[in-house]
């Protein structure tokens, strides 16, 4: 029963010896006690959820909700504490009818069959950025993170809003103040108020010359003034950016680190979509979780949760648990898709998750393709990991070939 459990003091995020792998201490949870309380940085003391049935089964409860002025975040943010109202359009801090609304009027645009129709530009893309890292990379190493993969994924989620070129650097910094936990709070609020200011401009500039971008479509089809359309832009621009950018990188990182993985993909280019799915599963980037609060009184699993209490959810401790598949610490490019949670699960599931995907397909082959003898230029040990953001990933990543 609740009683009997022991209370973590704050989401574990340290990790061990090995940079691909979640704090220790998630494993011995999950272990133990997959449900689990947890003091929140604020002083409230919540739940801290870290198997993976049991995650998948409280992210499908109706009762779970995602409205943003009852979540509280499992690590101290310069944000956290301003639990504002919910502005309008951000339906990924909102519950049904209102998320309902707005994930329609935006969900199109995300589906396989549509997102299929931009690999062709992807491919595109990812050639222009490879060329200029090769170009630009001289006597000494790239980074694979500022030389692709952010410029990878920005182009990707700007070309699908329709943000014009000169204007993604300015979206690329306002990003990186707001998902940096050693960022002020003044810091934050600015990235994200400069991040609306130029959203705001965008769709006024997209009324005044219609566009057939994701943008450009929904100002014309009139249904969503020009706040909504301003905050559901810096959602999914946000979204988009950070995420994929560090998967590249990542993912590129643990590859290298595996070579007999990347002998594997290398040599079978078929493994591609396998080796996504499994790096997702491995990596899990998103390792300060998802959010939840307790909608009502309920009893799950013999625990008794209190309408109002905060729920953290370790995704990443969660696709590691053996009851999701076989050998689940080991990376496996050719391990058959297992369905994990690096996107989520429930009707708050990434809406941008097929997008993602494809990106990443279209990353990996196109490097690999390019640089088949890619390697680190420097130790593994050397290479810093991103333990201070919402996001893991690595500062840098210089590399040769």
């Amino acid at each position: 029963m609740t009683d009997s459990l022991p209370t973590v003091a704050g989401l574990p995020m340290t990790r061990g010896r090995c940079p691909f792998d979640p704090a220790p201490e998630l494993g011995a949870l999950r272990a133990g006690h997959p449900v689990a309380r947890m003091e929140f940085p604020d002083g409230h003391v919540g739940w801290l959820v870290t198997g993976y049935t049991e995650a998948r089964r409280l992210l499908a409860d109706p009762r779970m909700s995602s409205w943003g002025e009852a979540l509280r975040s499992p690590i101290a943010l310069p944000m956290a504490a301003d639990r504002t109202a919910v502005p309008p359009g951000m339906f990924t801090a909102m519950d049904p009818p209102e998320h309902t609304r707005y994930r329609r009027a935006v969900g199109a645009w995300f589906s396989a069959r549509r997102t299929r129709t931009l690999e062709p530009r992807l491919t595109e893309l990812a050639a222009l950025h490879l060329d200029a890292m090769a170009e630009g990379r001289g006597e000494g190493p790239a980074d694979l993170v500022t030389e692709f993969a952010e410029p990878m994924a920005a182009s990707a989620i700007c070309e699908l809003l329709g943000v014009p070129v000169a204007e993604r650097p300015e979206f690329s910094r306002a990003i990186k103040a707001l998902f940096a936990v050693h960022s002020s709070a003044e810091e934050a609020i600015a990235g994200w108020h400069a991040i609306g200011v130029l959203l705001r401009g965008l769709v006024e500039s997209k009324r005044a010359e219609p566009a057939d971008d994701l943008l450009g479509t929904l100002v014309t089809e009139g249904r969503l003034s020009d706040e909504e359309l301003a905050t559901i832009g810096s959602v999914l621009l946000t979204a988009g950016y950070d995420t994929s950018a560090n998967m590249i990188a990542l993912g590129t990182f643990a590859l290298l680190e595996h070579p007999e993985q990347l002998a594997a993909l290398v040599a079978d280019t078929t493994l591609t979509e396998r080796a996504v799915e499994e790096l997702l599963r491995h990596l899990t980037v998103v390792h300060a979780g998802g959010i939840r609060a307790v909608g009502e009184d309920l009893e799950f699993e013999g625990h008794r949760m209190a309408a109002g209490d905060a729920i953290s959810f370790s995704f990443a401790a969660a696709n590691r648990d053996p009851a999701l598949c076989a050998l689940p610490d080991e990376l496996d490019v050719t391990r058959e898709p297992v369905p994990h949670l690096a996107f989520g699960h429930g009707i708050h599931q990434c809406v941008g998750q097929q997008l993602a995907r494809l990106e990443l397909r279209v990353a990996f082959a196109a490097l690999l393709g390019r640089f088949p003898g890619l390697r680190l230029a420097v130790p593994a040990a050397e290479v810093r990991t991103r333990a201070d953001s919402i996001i893991y990933g690595v500062h840098e990543l210089p590399v040769t070939w």
